[in-house]
């Protein structure tokens, strides 16, 4: 019998991965790896991969959430525990890894039997049992929803079924034939489009609640015994009774199962490696358990509270305490790691991997080259055996590489993963390792140990944002949309209206007095949203609308044409070309602690070459708060410093230009450039220092706020204007910007543009930069939304100020916070908290949070004037209080306030307990919760924008025009004008108009009927997708889609798309309206005008006496007997027309 409990020392991080490999060949069996926490789980599994990539490696995650919370785990979390016990059960190689963190360990999980039962499995071409598949997806968890997204969601269409099961592979989409399964394909939840072909389908459980009759009536039994007789306001209750899943179900997992099992019980034979310091981890972690139970059972009895009643499972059920953790533990042969050498002793081992050495010292010294001691260090160490040196990412490995081999270092080797290293040599990995280390075999040297702290881990797959907000722009019954023709009216929804026999889906729009519009679905480019929720609506028929529109027309023209002035003016100036030092750009490029994203690079790609062009620039880039905007300013900054010309940085706020200066003033450190700040801040002697230092030219780069926009301010050589946050200045403080200087460059940085600002660069007047990735893994916001709670929230903050951090707690409205500062001083008199709110004066304003950014305070409550760019890296949590009265982008940019830093943020939203919220409410925090993908704020903004509307682009001149016509249409138009201008046909623009479209009645049925697709919000989508659609080619991509999607196509949809096709030719050939029946066709042409009159003539004279003209109108006859006849009689006339009109343009260009 081998000894059980072996202490292994000298296993430093990043070598454990090592002897957890060794362990697993020795003992021919699985090795259980329990990490302290996620990060550190995460750095196993990327060590195991570079030591081991041929073995196989599974993840046992611990919930995402807090014990006794109000919220569950995160859905992929679930699934993937889920997908990971199914694995073990089932099917598994001889030889594997399973890493698990402290929580996931120490927690019990459904047992073995619970799980054999759970599983469903279908084979293609074998018979199917479609009701009781339907049965097992709702005892399993699984959800139902239109389209399926997410893993736990599951749809049904006719004789099609679509789940995404737990796990990474995707979801599934099933065809029943009768009781067949007639094929299974996986599919793209971003397109859904079929991506591979499945011979077998195999679902496992997304919950370990498993909501079948046995396991309701055994949480009511034990809930009653615990609890007594549950009263009639206990949701959770009331919901498991119903069968509905509640949020936070699955901590009261215990009263579901017979028995629970622990993740130990699942692997028997297993070996068990435990992270250093996981026993003084476990031991604090069911303190803080047995400490929340406490808290909630004391919260239970509390007379007068604002929240609903939460009654908490006994904490031993669910989790393991010393006791249970030695029993479960049982026979297993366990390792414990610890990076140090330990005393010797029976049971000691010593396994000879040591820390490596940390550059931190020649890091802070000015006169030490911090590359040359590296390359000394490695040539000392090349001596013993080989040396890697493990770089974040492919960027950082490749600049690593040149920069070793300035310091002679010639031989460098990349190598992919372990198994290449050789006896000797230097290897450069990619390896996000914390810290190097040395072994018998190696010497690892990390890049952090050189370069200081890197915040970098492996991008996850992103879900696009873009999904979400195609969700919540869709119409909705009573929204109010604009008719190109007819103005403003209000969308009721879709009706069939049987019209010459067939049916023709359309849109129904109600307008002033109550007429009604019937719209056919395929002309639903005629509409857009209107961007306000109130409005008159217009009279149908009535010249009002035509008059606004004539009139708009006539003030974008103009404007339109000062914009194109603007710009042709800054492409004729000249600006100095600013070019920096070769050498020492890489080496201001290699301080910066992350990887640049690609977005990042192209934007600093973007502004060197504007720099370097000669012409000034004006760009905006538009990035999230905290995406890395201010080091695209940064690497600005330094190139036209190093150029010689002087730098200006206008910051909105003092504690912003403190921050910028703080920031800038590490990063140049070492540089001979002298960075200077000017604010109210600083005293008014180096004030006037500073002011001096600018116009004498010792001065290269100076930061502040507007202060530095006074008249008093003269500079020598004045080369770049960044300005930060710019949706904070006001128009005069802009023209003042404007009069420094037309030839400097100007870069502007903004996170949420103002819509004027957005407007100038989409319609191309200002280059725009769009940083749309997250610094990789800034760990991603965790978001919970739930009722009101006085125990969670009062940990949260708590929490967060035991671990040394601050928090936010943002409230609506300035009424709201008298009400928020009883509870906090009732139920934390231990924390202190500042008052800060838009009613204050600005110098008190400033003054209050710059006390809570030098941490005099723990808490900040405020209403929504946290949104604008404050950066504390230690505040962490942030409490939303009434979550559903905010906008999108408003709660987005609001939650952007934490999450700076290395350490885990949480937002709370929280809403109104037992208050019902509206449906725009409901789906707008739907969409912030799973927006846990950082990155979606610009597109945010330009969804507020289709909300809100642009203000007027040329400045102090406001728009209401845009209120009269609604948002999406002033936009168009405008950016038509200036596409007319720019290409010189903007003579005649009160004529020529794009926005029409042709009217098609064939008297053939056009829709995608309801059983074929049933849900409307999809069926809209579809429509909308399909108007914009105009070649042979994207119209059947999107046809396959259909079939893939839903199944055969009906014959009307096929019709509905054969009409779109005719209705793209109509357009090119300018017909209006083409009424088809089975004698031939009308023709009427739009404004009463063909484009080549001797082409029509032509048209005329070819049909052989077939057509003939009659008021305005051409009639061909023909005899269509079916309705494909009809179809192929009007293509075929409509594209003889549109080559007339083509013919008559190449014509008109030649002879130019």
């Amino acid at each position: 019998m081998a000894q059980r409990m072996i202490t292994m020392g000298g296993a430093p991080e990043g070598f454990d991965a090592r002897l957890v490999l060794n362990e697993v060949q020795k003992s021919g069996g699985p090795v259980l790896h329990v990490a302290r926490d996620d990060k550190r789980m995460e750095a196993m599994r990327a060590a195991l991969a570079f030591y081991g990539p041929d073995m196989p490696v599974f993840v046992f995650p611990g919930w995402d959430c807090l014990p006794y919370d109000r919220v569950s785990p995160n859905a992929d979390i679930a699934a993937a525990r889920m997908a990971a016990l199914a694995a073990l059960v089932h099917q598994m190689p001889k030889e594997f890894v399973l890493l698990t963190t402290l929580n996931g360990a120490t927690q019990r999980v459904p047992s073995r039997d619970v799980l054999q039962e759970a599983a469903f499995s279908a084979q293609v071409g074998r018979r199917i049992n479609e009701k009781e598949l339907r049965n097992f997806l709702v005892r399993m968890g699984f959800v139902q929803t239109p389209t399926v997204m997410e893993p736990g969601d599951y749809a049904i269409r006719g004789g099609i079924i679509d789940v995404f099961p737990p796990g990474q592979s995707g979801p599934v989409r099933m065809d029943l034939f009768g009781d067949g399964l007639d094929g299974a394909r996986r599919f793209d939840p971003a397109t859904q489009r079929t991506i591979e072909k499945l011979d077998l389908v195999e679902l496992a459980p997304v919950s370990e609640v498993i909501l079948d009759e046995a396991a309701i009536t055994r949480f009511r039994q034990n809930y009653r015994i615990e609890f007594g007789a549950a009263g009639t306001d206990d949701p959770l209750y009331e919901a498991v009774s119903a069968g509905r899943k509640h949020q936070g179900i699955e901590h009261w997992l215990p009263f579901f199962h017979i028995k629970l099992e622990t993740l130990f019980d699942y692997l028997p034979q297993a070996t068990v490696t435990l992270d250093h310091q996981v026993t003084p981890a476990r031991l604090s972690r069911w303190e803080t358990i047995e400490d929340q139970y406490e808290n909630r059972k004391i919260a239970m009895q509390t007379k007068g509270r604002i929240d609903s009643v939460y009654k908490p499972a006994p904490p031993g059920l669910l989790y393991l305490d010393d006791a249970s953790w030695e029993q479960a533990l049982g026979e297993q042969r366990v390792i414990q790691l610890h990076p140090l050498p330990q005393a010797s002793g029976p049971g000691v081992v010593d396994s000879g991997g040591r820390i490596g050495r940390n550059f931190s010292p020649e890091r802070q010294m000015e006169s030490v080259s911090l590359f040359k001691s590296l390359a000394e260090h490695v040539k000392a160490k090349l001596l013993d055996g080989p040396v890697v040196v493990a770089s974040y990412s492919e960027g950082a490995r490749e600049r690593l590489t040149g920069l070793i081999e300035d310091e002679g270092l010639s031989e460098v080797i990349p190598i992919p993963n372990g198994t290449r290293i050789g006896k000797s040599g230097l290897h450069l990995a990619v390896w996000a390792l914390e810290h190097g280390f040395t072994s018998p075999e190696m010497t690892v040297i990390a890049e952090q140990d050189v370069l200081g702290d890197r915040l970098i881990r492996a991008p996850r797959k992103r879900r696009k944002a873009e999904n979400f907000l195609t969700e919540t722009q869709s119409l909705g019954a009573g929204d109010l949309v604009v008719h190109v023709d007819h103005g403003i009216g209000r969308f009721l929804g879709l009706e069939v209206v049987t019209a010459a026999g067939a049916a023709h889906e359309c849109i129904l729009l109600q307008y002033a007095e109550d007429s009604k519009l019937y719209l056919p679905v395929e002309n639903i480019e005629l509409l857009s949203k209107y961007g306000h929720d109130e409005g008159l609506l217009d009279r149908l028929g009535g010249g009002a609308w035509q008059a606004k529109k004539a009139k708009l027309k006539e003030r974008i023209r103009e404007m339109a044409d000062r914009l194109i002035r603007v710009a042709a003016e800054r492409e004729l100036r000249k600006a100095p070309v600013l070019d920096p030092p070769p050498g020492s750009w890489d080496a201001f490029s290699a301080r910066f602690p992350y990887q640049e994203t690609d977005d990042q690079l192209r934007a600093i790609g973007d502004v060197v070459d504007d720099i370097t062009s000669g012409r000034p620039m004006d760009r905006l880039i538009c990035g999230d708060v905290g995406f890395g905007k201010t080091e695209v300013a940064m690497r600005a900054a330094f190139v036209a410093a190093m150029s010689g010309v002087q730098v200006a940085i206008v910051a909105p706020t003092t504690l912003l230009a403190r921050q910028h200066y703080a920031s800038f003033a590490e990063r140049f450190r070492g540089f001979p450039l002298e960075v200077r700040q000017l604010s109210r801040f600083v005293s008014a002697k180096d004030a006037q220092a500073t002011r001096d230092g600018i116009s004498r030219g010792t001065v290269d780069i100076v930061i502040g706020t507007h202060a530095l926009l006074a008249k008093s301010i003269r500079f020598k050589d004045l080369g770049l204007l960044i300005i930060d946050e710019e949706q904070h200045f006001g128009v005069g403080h802009k023209e003042r910007l404007k009069q420094m200087r037309t030839d400097i460059h100007v870069l502007t940085l903004t996170a949420t543009p103002i819509p004027r600002t957005l407007q100038l660069s989409l319609s191309g007047v200002r280059d725009l930069s769009i940083i749309g990735t997250p610094p990789v893994d800034r760990l991603a916001i965790r978001t919970y939304v739930s009722e009101f709670d006085t125990v969670t929230i009062r940990e949260a903050l708590l929490r967060e100020h035991y671990r040394g951090g601050q928090s936010f707690y943002v409230v609506p409205r300035v009424s709201d916070l008298p009400e928020i500062e009883a509870f906090l001083k009732e139920q934390m008199p231990e924390l202190t908290y500042i008052v800060a709110h838009g009613q204050l004066a600005a110098g008190d304003l400033d003054e209050r949070m710059n006390a809570f950014y030098d941490g005099k305070y723990d808490v900040l409550l405020a209403t929504t004037i946290v949104e604008s760019g404050l950066d504390i890296p230690t505040a962490n949590t942030m409490v939303v209080h009434r979550a559903d009265m905010f906008g999108l982008s408003q709660l987005y940019q609001i939650r952007g306030r934490v999450g700076r830093s290395k350490t885990r943020a949480y937002a709370y939203l929280t809403t109104k307990p037992r208050a019902k919220l509206t449906v725009a409410a409901e789906k707008r925090l739907r969409v912030l919760g799973s927006l846990d993908t950082l990155g979606a704020g610009f597109t945010l903004a330009s969804q507020d924008l289709d909300i809100r509307g642009a203000g007027n682009l040329l400045g102090e001149e406001q728009s209401g025009q845009m209120r009269d016509v609604g948002y999406e249409l002033y936009q168009s138009m405008l950016q038509e004008a200036i596409a007319k201008i720019q290409s010189g046909e903007m003579e005649g623009l009160s004529e020529a108009d794009d926005q029409w479209a042709p009217q098609i009645n064939l008297g053939v049925p056009v829709l995608i009927p309801e059983d074929f697709v049933p849900d409307l919000d999809v069926r809209l989508g579809l429509y909308r997708r399909l108007s914009s659609l105009t070649s042979k080619v994207e119209l059947e991509g999107f046809a396959a889609e259909l079939i893939d999607r839903f199944g055969k196509l009906p014959k009307e949809v096929n019709t509905l798309m054969l009409v779109v096709r005719i209705k793209a030719m109509c357009k090119r050939a300018g017909i209006a309206k083409l009424d088809g029946g089975p004698k031939g066709a009308t023709i009427q042409f739009h404004n009463d005008k063909f484009a080549s009159p001797t082409g029509l003539v032509e048209f005329i004279q070819s049909q052989n006496g077939q057509a003939k003209v009659k008021d305005n109108k051409i009639v061909v006859q023909r005899d269509w007997r079916s309705d494909g006849d009809k179809i192929k009689g009007a293509f075929a006339i409509a594209k003889e027309l549109a080559e007339k009109v083509v013919a008559a343009k190449k014509k008109k260009k030649t002879s130019v």
